[in-house]
């Protein structure tokens, strides 16, 4: 059964529907889910689907020219193959069938690498033809860089041709959910916070198992499909993989600062920055910068922190790669019972944060906010308080703090602050005033509170809802409206 893609679904069909010819590129990490998706969108529509392997160009050519001349073509009928790439691409146009000619050339970079032409011959095929046939062809691919900065790049013969451009990132929360309809919302946001939103990896998990034994039976035991995803991943897209394992390990550990980084691994900086962008490039990792940090700020080369976007990735950095000697002695259970157990729920908290943000987003998409916020996302940084020294006298006291959740306006009026709990007791008024503490009201600013809780509230914080600004969520109430929203992104 195919699950989600509605928004990438509807931009293929909006293409599809326009008169002119389409050429779209779309493209995304491996295991994102693409060709599923362009499987999902040919569906009823005169198509050849073909997909590119590693080889010669001779041996590409024979292949895609069987694919394209058992689609039907009425050339078929006089000739076993084709001798040009000019032939063979412009002859999708003979496809049967009413309506929008579709070819899709999946792994399109393989094709380019056995023939550094094809792009060259697409081009003149689109300016002289295909641009204004009724045709889509849609070029994919895993290879991002090559796709970035020898597709669409200026001075590339392909610059500035393609009528629609499609970055695949990994599906939301969401749909993410709609893989274990039976789970409890606790066990759903778990699932996520280990797998990440990839297809491929969630596939993997049997909803009707629980969390544990998909871990055990799915992740940590040697021979599974998960158990060398990472490593399989890393040599497909990098050279270096032992300098890019010290990496993501340090980050995963929680060393998120550029120094923090450079003292758990004691890489050269300036070579430590090229790796990192390879990793942003690859969405493995990505730079998150407090929400209130100005576009000047954000430039400077010591500022945001280096997070692992890839939830599992972080999760194999965290449990597989540490323990990595005992699960190949076969000590799965060892490493369950007293590394992964005792850690995962902590392991989570952090993942149930960035749900709350995601969940506010979808909030203020839908106009359910207070006002329409331009930024969202964490904060970090020094606030000053005033603390009662004693005998009537003030001091002012300055210290570093966080907050999981701000919101604010293009005018940097209304703010809103919000706190997530993720522990087995009620979110209580002690935790609730630490929050509040954080907020220094100038006067000409306005801030409302959301409070989110995996155990509820207390009494006291619930009695409060009813008479501040303030707003209480509940993990269940969360996941709840998550598995309602059919255009969350």
């Amino acid at each position: 059964m195919f699950i989600g893609r509605k928004m990438e679904l509807s931009f293929l069909e909006e293409k599809y529907k326009s008169k002119e010819g389409q050429l779209i590129v779309l493209y995304g990490r491996r295991r994102v889910g693409k060709t599923e998706t362009l499987k999902e969108f040919c569906k009823g529509k005169p198509h050849i689907f073909y997909s590119c392997r590693e080889c010669t160009d001779r041996q590409q050519l024979l292949s895609y020219s069987e694919k394209v001349l058992k689609a039907g073509i009425p050339a078929a009928q006089y000739i076993h193959e084709f001798q040009d790439w000019e032939s063979a691409i412009t002859s999708s146009l003979e496809l049967p069938g009413n309506g929008k000619k579709l070819l899709v050339i999946d792994e399109f970079p393989y094709m380019c690498r056995a023939n550094g032409s094809i792009p060259s011959i697409l081009q003149n095929l689109w300016d002289s033809s295909l641009k204004n046939a009724d045709i889509m062809i849609i070029l994919c691919g895993s290879a991002m860089s090559f796709i970035e900065k020898e597709i669409l790049a200026e001075k590339n013969p392909l610059y500035g041709r393609a009528t629609g451009i499609y970055k695949m990132t990994e599906m939301p929360f969401s749909d993410v959910i709609k893989f274990f309809p039976d789970y409890p919302p606790e066990d759903q946001i778990t699932v996520y916070a280990i797998l990440g939103g990839i297809p491929h990896y969630l596939k993997q998990f049997d909803h009707r198992i629980s969390v544990e034994e998909n871990i055990r039976k799915n992740i940590l035991t040697k021979g599974s499909v998960l158990y060398s995803e990472v490593e399989f991943l890393l040599r497909q897209e990098l050279r270096e993989t032992a300098v890019y394992n010290t990496i993501i390990e340090a980050i995963a550990l929680g060393n998120t600062t550029l120094n923090d980084i450079f003292n758990k691994t004691q890489i050269e900086k300036s070579k430590l920055a090229v790796y990192l962008k390879n990793l942003m490039d690859l969405q493995i990792v990505i730079r998150e910068f407090s929400v209130s940090d100005s576009v000047k700020e954000r430039a400077k080369s010591n500022k945001g922190l280096y997070q692992l976007t890839d939830n599992f990735f972080r999760f194999w950095y965290s449990f597989v790669f540490t323990t990595y000697s005992d699960l190949e002695a076969g000590d799965t259970e060892g490493v369950m019972k007293y590394v992964v157990t005792p850690q995962l729920h902590e392991f989570t908290a952090f993942v149930f944060e960035s749900l709350c943000r995601d969940y506010i987003r979808l909030l203020n998409r839908q106009e359910q906010l207070p006002y329409r916020y331009t930024k969202i996302g964490r904060w970090w940084g020094k606030i000053t308080k005033l603390t009662d020294g004693g005998n009537g006298h003030k001091s002012r006291r300055t210290y570093e703090t966080e907050i999981d959740i701000m919101a604010v306006d293009h005018q940097s009026k209304h703010y809103l602050l919000g706190e997530c709990k993720y522990k087995a007791s009620p979110f209580d008024l002690r935790d609730y005033k630490t929050l509040k503490s954080k907020w220094e009201n100038t006067g000409d600013t306005e801030c409302s509170f959301y409070l989110f809780s995996q155990s509820g509230f207390t009494e006291q914080v619930l009695q409060l809802e009813a008479e501040e600004k303030l707003v209480c969520i509940s993990m269940d109430q969360m996941v709840s409206r998550f598995s309602k929203s059919s255009e969350y992104k």
